[in-house]
């Protein structure tokens, strides 16, 4: 006889929380800061940084609640995602799909009336590119997948900008393409240390694919086009020598840790999750650069 276990009021609300996927929501929120403070030639006002924080929040984890309302069979067979509120049964699709939708929406109210038109539709933009297009369309389809879903995690950028100035400029698609170069790099990496995971699930994330030659080819590429990218950056906002000094020093740190990732090593996995961290500290800290940088000018 199977024994039914009320979940706690706590508990539901932990996972309310664990639907939004808070620890990627804070890397969203680590382009969108500089971004904003890159628009604004300086700090933005706190009305509308706050504005862009919680919105973004919201919209972030709208589509990431989304996104575990469709997966939920995936996540049952993964490891690494069947402790997921869905798959344990702290909340059904019922519940998790009405917060999707009011967090979503609180969201795009939050950007239209503290910050811009422009911002808004974005917002919108991203919501629906991860949910229907990476979620919906390419994760299960394409080895590529991370690299054209990924799109949704640079909007940020995007959004930032627009919420200051209701327009884009070249140095807010520099930006953007720094993180679209980023993401595959970052992402493989996890991919790899997970594989197993996602060869049980199905997904065909390319390393579970592809060889581990090309996987190490793609990170390359896209860590080169990275630090391009960020280089270009620098340039078109005009900030001083000494950051596109720092920006270079960071994209050679990048790339010693790609040297690491040899295919033949017995600690290929664990290398990888070395990438991993790095990738985030690499972000983190070029997104700082981004500020302090904008800031002495």
């Amino acid at each position: 006889m199977t024994i039914f276990t009320p979940v706690s009021t706590r508990e539901k609300a932990r996972g309310y929380m664990d639907l939004m996927k808070l620890r990627v929501v804070e890397l969203l929120l680590i382009s969108t800061l500089p971004a904003m403070v890159l628009a604004n030639k300086g700090l933005p006002g706190w009305g509308v940084t706050l504005a862009a924080i919680i919105g973004g929040t919201l919209a972030a984890g709208s589509a990431n609640a989304f996104n575990m309302v469709i997966e939920t069979d995936l996540d049952r067979l993964m490891a690494r995602t069947a402790k997921r509120p869905l798959v344990t049964g702290v909340l059904n699709k019922k519940q998790a799909i009405i917060f999707a939708s009011f967090i979503g929406v609180l969201s795009l109210v939050i950007f239209w009336e503290f910050t811009t038109p422009l911002a808004t539709l974005l917002t919108f933009i991203a919501i629906t590119f991860y949910v229907v297009v990476y979620t919906m369309g390419l994760k299960r389809r394409t080895a590529q997948n991370i690299v054209w879903g990924g799109a949704a995690g640079c909007m940020p950028v995007f959004i930032g900008w627009a919420a200051i100035t209701n327009s884009l400029s070249i140095s807010a698609v520099a930006f953007f393409f720094v993180i679209f170069f980023w993401t595959p790099p970052h992402f493989w990496a996890l991919a790899i240390k997970y594989k197993d995971d996602y060869a049980a699930a199905g997904v065909p994330m390319l390393p579970v694919v592809a060889t581990r030659a090309r996987v190490r080819l793609e990170m390359w590429l896209h860590t080169i086009a990275m630090i391009i990218s960020s280089i270009v950056l620098i340039e078109t906002a005009k900030l001083p020598v000494w950051a596109l000094a720092i920006t270079i020093a960071l994209g050679l740190v990048f790339a010693y840790q790609l040297l690491q990732l040899r295919d033949n090593s017995d600690s290929y996995a664990k290398t990888a999750g070395k990438i991993f961290h790095w990738s985030i500290t690499y972000l983190s800290l070029y997104s700082l650069l981004l500020v302090a940088a904008q800031l002495v000018v």
